[in-house]
């Protein structure tokens, strides 16, 4: 089946994951499963509201669905999600890049239980790092974030949770492999007592890898991660709680044609204590720490890129009746130590921000303000607005506006004369401004949600060629981008069969030339199915994405792809369970990044012993 038909499939799946929303009626025993379809949310608003009350475009991947989909990597649930696009360059802790609606990796922050994890001197987070099985929930918010977020929150936020203890002492295993040479364990164990909640956990993952560049051999990938969090919550309702969580490893890839290799660590690691000061204040103080550190060998000798950014951010949300206000102010400090020889090598960001979710039922009203003030590029203002009309007990609308900006990276700025590229201490941020109008459906055992955008983004910060040898050698404020979409995503709960489908359309213009933005795809599908039979679970995923470019020219396309995978799993004992994955079933060649092939077909085996 070509990828053309596809798309032309995916109207039918969604048309169809939607036709129980007319048939379905609401009754006490739907109580769960209207949950996991418009589930509570916090990172679009900074305060518990359900999906349908964000105001946002908002999908969540909950444990469930991790559990089922047991994914390698925290990409592969990402991918194709509503205006989620992934490139990479290969498989198995390859380098890889989210973009949200089109906004580039540099512009997708990812928070971890509120920690940002990024590299100051790339701009991007490692996500190829990240092990799915150390967390329980994804949440993806599509849309400007900046006056709750700071810099680079363009194309939305993606928040990753860790799990949280409960309940009697519980202890999970499991072991499994594959293909590729692929071997697998994880441990956990969870709990809660006399107001105390713990989790800890660790993982490992070691693959031979496949051959990414044709004719360069295997390229390998290991993983450790080890994981801790732990809360006690006071009689007064006071908490207080930690988290470290830390993923170390070594991945191979070719470079030019040398075989290289990056010893790497991720690390987040916080404090937080929260007060209810009276009965309508709440206070929260969180002090973090991320690291981003990677050591390189290659054909150039070694490299050393380590990144650490401080964070003391402190929230007070007020409960005025149905209306609520967040107020906060955040400090944060980059340093950078690394074998390069920058300019300079920290800076630090003040800020403060405030957010008003006012309740004027059937109308509702989120306006919400920043100032950042960073010693690097100074001073930036960003703010949103978003109103939601409830049409009546199934059908929202909403529309909203935001602005947002792109801080420079430590490369963009202080990067020293090599001979081939200096970094402009002169750079200005990239600023945007997005407006959005959504309606959500939400009846029972369905939903379904549209929306329409389009992103203005002025002082794009491009690589140029100033003296016209033919070689980037520094960065610009000169491009203008707009991209604009639609996104149109649904799910169902019908006879026994859990139903997810999305279908994003994006249109990513460069202003200047005309031409598309690299390395995004314009058309994207994903249907999930899954479905629970007694101690038997089958389940399945399409992912169909249209054509991209390789370069900023569009003279290198990249062909459109579909995938097919399968997953089975048995509870064949008290306490005991296998699964089964089939990624790529069909054995799809295929690359999202010019030169670097993903991996095949692929099988995946694993015993559990543990809580289901």
């Amino acid at each position: 089946m070509t990828t053309s038909r596809y798309f032309r499939w995916s109207l039918a799946s969604l048309c169809l994951g939607a036709t129980p929303l007319a048939n379905a009626a609401p009754n006490d025993t739907d109580a769960d499963t209207e949950q996991q379809l418009d589930p509570v949310v916090v990172t679009a608003t900074l305060a518990p509201r359900t999906a349908s009350q964000s105001l946002s475009s908002v999908s969540v991947i909950d444990e469930a669905t991790l559990r089922r989909q047991d994914p390698t990597d925290i990409t592969d649930v990402l991918r194709a999600q509503p205006g989620v696009d992934v490139s990479a360059n290969g498989s198995f802790g390859k380098t890889s890049s989210v973009y949200l609606r089109g906004a580039g990796s540099q512009s997708t922050p990812l928070m971890i239980d509120g920690i940002r994890l990024r590299s100051a001197t790339a701009g991007g987070p490692a996500w190829e790092f990240l092990d799915p099985r150390m967390f329980e929930r994804v949440e993806v918010v599509r849309g400007p974030r900046g006056s709750l977020y700071g810099a680079d929150a363009v194309g939305g936020v993606v928040q990753l949770f860790t799990p949280e203890g409960e309940g009697e002492p519980t202890p999970r295993i499991t072991l499994g492999g594959g293909s590729f040479d692929t071997r697998r364990a994880s441990a956990s164990l969870s709990g809660s007592e006399d107001g105390t909640r713990y989790y800890v956990a660790a993982s490992r993952l070691e693959s031979d890898g496949y051959e990414i560049v044709d004719g360069e051999g295997d390229k390998g990938y290991d993983n450790t991660t080890a994981l801790m969090r732990l809360a006690h919550t006071f009689e007064d309702g006071a908490e207080l709680g930690v988290l470290g969580l830390r993923a170390r490893g070594n991945t191979e890839f070719d470079s030019f044609g040398t075989p290289s290799d990056t010893d790497y660590v991720q690390q987040v690691a916080g404090v937080y204590g929260e007060l209810p000061v009276t009965d309508t204040w709440s206070s929260r103080l969180t002090l973090s720490e991320a690291r981003d550190e990677r050591d390189t060998h290659g054909g150039t000798g070694e490299s050393i890129f380590d990144t650490r950014t401080r964070t003391a951010r402190w929230e007070n949300a007020l409960a005025f009746g149905r209306h609520e206000l967040v107020v906060g102010a955040e400090y944060s400090r980059d340093d950078v130590d690394s074998t390069v020889d920058y300019d300079e090598d920290s800076r630090d960001n003040t800020a403060v921000f405030s957010q008003a979710l006012l309740d004027f039922s059937p109308l509702t009203v989120q306006v919400a303000l920043r100032h950042d003030d960073n010693e690097a590029f100074g001073e930036e203002t960003t703010g949103s607005l978003a109103l939601g009309l409830s049409l009546d007990d199934i059908h929202t609308l909403r529309a909203s506006y935001g602005t947002a900006f792109r801080a420079p990276t430590f490369n963009d700025l202080y990067y020293p004369d090599d001979g081939f590229f200096v970094g402009n201490p002169d750079l200005d941020p990239e600023s945007s401004e997005t407006f959005e109008l959504g309606l959500r459906g939400q009846l029972g055992r369905g939903f379904w949600d549209l929306a329409v955008y389009q992103s203005e983004i002025d002082d794009l910060i491009s690589n140029i060629d100033t003296d016209g040898d033919g070689v980037v050698d520094t960065p610009e404020n000169v491009e203008r981008a707009r991209i604009r979409g639609v996104e149109l995503s649904t799910g169902a709960e019908v006879l026994d069969w859990s139903l997810r489908a999305a279908l994003s359309y994006t249109d990513p213009e460069d202003r200047e030339t005309g031409n598309q933005l690299a390395h995004r795809a314009t058309k994207s599908l994903r249907f999930d199915a899954d479905r629970e039979l007694g101690d038997w679970a089958l389940g399945g995923s399409v992912i169909a994405q249209g054509e991209r470019y390789d370069d900023a020219d569009n003279q290198q396309r990249l062909g459109g792809f579909a995938t097919f995978d399968l997953r089975a799993s048995w509870n064949f004992a008290p306490g005991w369970s296998t699964r089964l994955t089939l990624e790529n079933l069909l054995d799809k060649q295929y690359q999202t990044v010019g030169g670097y092939d993903s991996a095949g077909r692929a099988a995946f085996l694993s015993v559990s012993f543990g809580a289901q």
